[in-house]
């Protein structure tokens, strides 16, 4: 099974450019609205809305809050996430194709 967020979870990833180093996700969902598990590898994240979502591997869980025009490191990771805030979210992923793998230990989510 593909772990990659755009066959998980199409209806919230979509690519919006790629090239053999990158790849570019745009990501949008409602408030409610839950994922199911994925990977991504090391990315930078750019926010385009403001937003609250809880994160969770196994059973590691974490709440963030990040606002419009943040930009922050997601080192590889597996999680699935919910949005709990009132707002939508709006992000940009930037993927780093020769990235490490994602870890089943660490931290889940963005690095601020």
């Amino acid at each position: 099974m593909s772990l990659d967020p755009t066959a998980t979870n199409p209806d919230q990833y979509k690519v919006i450019f790629e090239n053999e180093r990158v790849r570019v996700l745009e990501y949008v969902d409602q408030p409610g609205t839950v994922t199911t598990p994925h990977a991504h590898p090391d990315s930078v994240m750019y926010t385009l809305s403001s937003f609250r979502r809880r994160l969770v591997r196994g059973d590691l869980q974490r709440d963030v809050e990040l606002h419009e025009g943040a930009v922050s490191w997601l080192p590889a990771q597996q999680h699935h996430g919910e949005n709990i805030g009132d707002t939508p979210t709006h992000a940009i992923f930037v993927e780093l194709k020769d990235s490490a793998e994602p870890s089943a230990e660490g931290e889940v989510g963005p690095s601020l």
